[in-house]
């Protein structure tokens, strides 16, 4: 059976949002959905609030999110004071996995290499959730994650910020494409002509892209792909053209399945770590290594 030092209407508020349900969270807890039920409606009157829109999947309600952000940490405690106590038992049922918002192109490129060594060392368990890179933030400040790698520097309240580098995209498409939608060169008309390739509704890279070179409003045709990796691919076999980061496409330049529609015009991102500022091990582990992968794989920010 699980055993938590947290409250045990706070552990069930915490494993209905995480888990998505009451019949998942009951079979986390080793206890019937009834239970659950009567925790979370117990924690909901002492609070004078209601925390969790009941619905597939629940997800917590404003007040929830208030109370999640403050949860979250006093997870992480807990686990390393399990840690400290039953060290022999916290890979078991004492481990508790470390939720983070991650941007595709960082899980893609990088991020993987830092959890592998994480996961190697410590025995740490992610929870990872994928969002653009300037919205992974949403899900620190709601309380769903405990850090995230975002391109905002500055600090959400209560949370550290630390740089990590940058990552630098470059405007691609295949040969062919190239020579039929910009052999009169890269401008308004051409740009609103041919296809472009964006992650989904989120993703501003390319309209980034558009206004390096236009100020026109133009509404070109739009494929929406969600897959990083996937990009080279799409370009390469003419699907439309797209921003990609650069250490995606050395294998298809090398090949010519693809070019670089203008080396001076780059996008660069740079990006963070911001995470919960509380006095976890845990967190400060996380962080290190995040930004020691980071290094090597990034860009130093100018």
């Amino acid at each position: 059976m699980s055993v938590d030092l947290l409250h045990p209407q706070l552990a069930a508020f915490a494993a209905v949002i995480e888990e998505g349900s009451f019949d998942a969270a009951a079979r986390r807890l080793s206890v019937t959905p009834s239970a659950v039920s009567q925790r979370i409606k117990a924690l909901e009157d002492r609070l004078g609030h209601v925390l969790v829109v009941r619905q597939s999947p629940c997800r917590p309600t404003p007040s929830g999110e208030k109370l999640l952000r403050r949860v979250r940490p006093m997870q992480v405690l807990e686990a390393e004071a399990f840690a400290d106590f039953q060290p022999g038992e916290v890979d078991g049922a004492h481990g508790r996995r470390v939720a983070i918002a991650v941007n595709d192109d960082s899980l893609q490129t990088w991020v993987l290499a830092a959890l592998a060594e994480l996961h190697r060392t410590h025995g740490y368990l992610f929870d990872v959730r994928v969002d653009d890179q300037d919205h992974t933030l949403a899900l620190l400040r709601d309380g769903t994650v405990l850090g995230a790698i975002t391109s905002e520097s500055h600090a959400v309240q209560g949370c550290n910020v630390l740089p990590l580098g940058t990552m630098r995209y470059y405007a691609i498409a295949s040969p062919d494409f190239v020579a039929r939608n910009f052999s009169a060169g890269l401008n308004a008309a051409s740009l609103a002509h041919a296809s472009m390739i964006v992650f989904n509704r989120k993703d501003e890279l390319q309209w980034r892209f558009v206004r390096r070179v236009t100020r026109a409003a133009i509404a070109p045709p739009i494929h929406y792909l969600p897959t990083s990796t996937g990009f080279v691919e799409a370009a390469a076999r003419g699907l439309g053209w797209c921003l990609a980061p650069e250490s995606l496409l050395a294998a298809a330049l090398e090949c010519k399945e693809i070019v670089v529609l203008d080396k001076r015009r780059v996008i660069d991102v740079p990006l963070y770590w911001q995470y919960a500022s509380v006095r976890s091990a845990t967190l400060q582990h996380v962080s290190q290594v995040l930004r020691k992968v980071a290094g090597n794989r990034l860009r130093r920010s100018s």
